[in-house]
């Protein structure tokens, strides 16, 4: 039998990439050749990330853009109407591909600004030739859509004209353009301001009656234009406007998806921006349930939940509405349907920690869908956007004291996933566990030696020596919050691992914040019996020297309420503890007239005076020995005279402690001989 005839193998894929790139640099090449390689390269590359980045490596950008610039300058007016018109088809061809290349992929924007294609396009939207100009407004719309996009300064020069006049345009294009250079660009107060008052709103609002293109560029510049100026909003309601809130609450209605989700995100825009402008009830119910219905749509069901998050958070009456109608369900059931692409799934994580962020009713139906195991299971997702959400929905179900201290969701394996995202590589991912973790082991022995067994503590130290001041204070923070309510033997755990010499650096940090929060974890070491008071007395009592220069030195408010809690605590134990505090508050060489004491009881805030009275109340307790002489100590100092004043203190806490110092105090008589 004869032997089958073979053709020859096709040349490997990646040849005929390069071949074409060879078309489209060749001098050689005919205009026709040229005109079929840009067109078969826009068809390979379209929607296809991975030809996209091989044919970036290749080169191809440039020359893309080499072609469109030499056939701009050969489209000249003085040329002849053939060289014109198969100039205009190059120039055509090239900005459709280097759209391509733009479209949804910022690798491809780089590219293009950095071949310099973007003046070049933004010239021709002056071209005489509709299709060029409608060619060239369509690739700059794909790059507009990029964060790596120029911005235009709105209030420079002539670019509120060049806006003005791109707006007015008859191509739906170039005014497609027009929304999305102002969606990207309009940043400040100033400048909302300023497109309100040159007609913008009136324009745009004009566009919502045209193609599906022109209505999403309108409401997405719409609801930039609006957010969080009451007054443009204010403006935008006028009748002048042609009655602009109708028709985009009636947009809520498209049969676009995307449309119906751009406009519930104005509505929602103009709700969280002015909400005496959208008070009725039906509107926000109904953007509660377009929003779950949009979940469900393959085009915009990544971005329905972040719509409905910025909808209900921190609103317990909105959060309330979305409980009536299910949302907390219908969104566990996404999670139930998984896997779920990641932006979909932190989507979803967000809005469930937003639901769960006031209600105690939201968190224990999310608890009595045992959805708690998929929040787990996305701690430990490739995507760092999905671990934080997750950590962000359990710091939100993890508010709930009840919940935690039955133990719905703690186990080995849990902490254990969550101590890991202490070490993550991603900042945000550690600033989200660092919060998690803070709220789990703020009460609840179990809870804070399982975190302690799994290595919690040592990496909460290293992350206390953070160069990144978020991360410093709220790793201190969760130290401060492990502290609480412990017995002796956790506490003296966690400060053989933190050490008093780490400590000391924290309460004398540079920024207040990690002061504040350190002398609160000092609060907490030294709130029980007399052993725990101990622990400040240590190493020639040099965390409670620390607490003292601090109350010296300090600027803020918080840093002294937290260090007087200290002393209160301290000046709680026994007389050598009580005559420690004395001599921090009244140092023998300073005028005890102008001690800190007597500041702090004439403050404005009613915390710091709280705090101070306190203290006052615990150094003259009557039963210990030495109550005399610091009563005396404290009458010289103008202390007693001042607790006379506030007996009758606005704020009932200091009204009653300054009458029980006071009552403790004249125990000894009024001191005359």
């Amino acid at each position: 039998m004869p032997a089958s005839a073979s053709s020859a193998p096709p040349p490997p894929t990646h040849s005929r990439r390069e071949d074409l790139i060879v078309r489209l640099r060749s001098c050689s090449s005919s205009t026709e050749a040229k005109l079929k390689a840009l067109r078969d390269l826009k068809n390979q590359i379209i929607g296809n990330r991975t030809k996209k980045l091989c044919f970036l490596k290749l080169g191809a950008v440039p020359s893309v853009t080499s072609i469109l610039s030499a056939a701009s300058a050969a489209a000249a007016p003085s040329c002849s109407g053939d060289d014109v018109e198969v100039n205009e088809s190059l120039i055509i061809q090239s900005a459709a591909a280097i759209g391509s290349f733009a479209c949804g992929f910022d690798d491809g924007v780089k590219a293009v600004l950095d071949a310099g294609a973007f003046p070049l396009l933004l010239r021709l939207i002056s071209y005489p030739n509709d299709k060029v100009v409608g060619a060239a407004a369509r690739s700059l719309k794909f790059i507009y859509q990029s964060k790596l996009a120029p911005r235009y300064d709105l209030l420079q020069g002539n670019n509120m004209e060049f806006i003005q006049s791109l707006l007015s345009s008859e191509n739906e294009n170039v005014t497609g353009l027009g929304a999305s250079i102002i969606t990207h660009s309009c940043r400040t107060s100033m400048e909302q301001k300023a497109l309100s008052d040159t007609g913008v709103i009136k324009k745009l609002t004009c566009m919502l009656g045209g193609s599906v293109t022109q209505k999403d560029a309108s409401l997405e510049s719409l609801a930039t234009i609006l957010k969080g100026n009451p007054d443009v909003i204010s403006k935008f309601m006028e009748p002048e406007n042609g009655g602009a809130l109708g028709t985009v609450t009636e947009l809520t209605k498209d049969k676009n998806a995307r449309t119906r989700l751009l406009a519930c995100i104005c509505l929602i825009v103009i709700k969280n921006s002015a909400p005496s402008c959208l008070q009725d009830l039906r509107i926000k119910t109904k953007l509660i349930l377009i929003l779950l219905e949009l979940l469900e749509d393959d085009q915009v069901g990544d971005e329905a939940p972040f719509a409905l998050s910025s909808l209900i958070a921190e609103k317990e009456d909105l959060q309330l509405l979305a409980f009536e109608a299910n949302v907390i369900d219908k969104l566990v059931n996404h999670l139930r349907k998984g896997p779920l692409l990641s932006r979909r799934l932190e989507g979803i994580l967000i809005a469930l920690a937003n639901m769960c962020s006031r209600l105690e009713r939201c968190r224990d139906r999310l608890l009595s869908l045992e959805a708690m195991k998929f929040v787990t299971d996305a701690l430990s997702q490739d995507s760092g956007e999905v671990r934080a959400a997750a950590c962000i929905c359990l710091k939100n179900v993890s508010r709930s004291v009840k919940n935690l201290s039955a133990g719905l969701f703690m186990n080995e394996s849990f902490v254990i996933t969550l101590v890991r995202l202490l070490f993550d590589d991603l900042t945000f991912v550690q600033v989200s566990a660092l919060d998690a973790i803070s709220n789990i082991v703020v009460d609840f022995l179990a809870h804070k030696t399982m975190f302690m067994q799994c290595g919690g503590v040592k990496q909460l130290v290293q992350l206390s020596k953070s160069m990144d001041l978020t991360i410093r204070v709220k790793a201190v923070c969760a130290l401060r919050n492990l502290t609480f309510l412990v017995n002796d033997k956790c506490k003296e755990e966690i400060l053989s691992e933190l050490t008093q010499l780490t400590l000391r650096s924290l309460i004398c940090d540079p920024e207040a914040c990690v002061q504040e929060q350190a002398l609160a974890l000092v609060r907490n070491l030294v709130d029980g019996p007399l052993d725990s008071i101990q622990h400040v007395f240590a190493e020639d009592a040099l965390l409670l020297h620390a607490v003292g220069q601090q109350l010296q030195s300090a600027s803020k408010v918080e840093v002294f309420i937290q260090g007087m809690y200290v002393f209160t605590n301290v000046a709680s134990g026994n007389e050598v503890h009580k005559e420690a505090v004395m001599q921090e508050l009244f140092p023998p060489l300073a005028n005890d007239s102008e001690s800190i004491m007597f500041k702090f009881l004439h403050s404005d805030d009613s915390r710091l005076r709280t705090a101070a009275v306190w203290a006052v109340v615990n150094l003259t307790f009557p039963s210990s020995s030495g109550a005399f002489g610091r009563v005396m100590k404290l009458r010289n100092a103008g202390i007693v005279s001042q607790l006379k004043n506030m007996v009758n203190d606005p704020c009932l806490d200091v009204k009653l402690r300054a009458r029980t110092a006071l009552g403790q105090s004249t125990t000894f008589g009024d001191g005359s001989t």
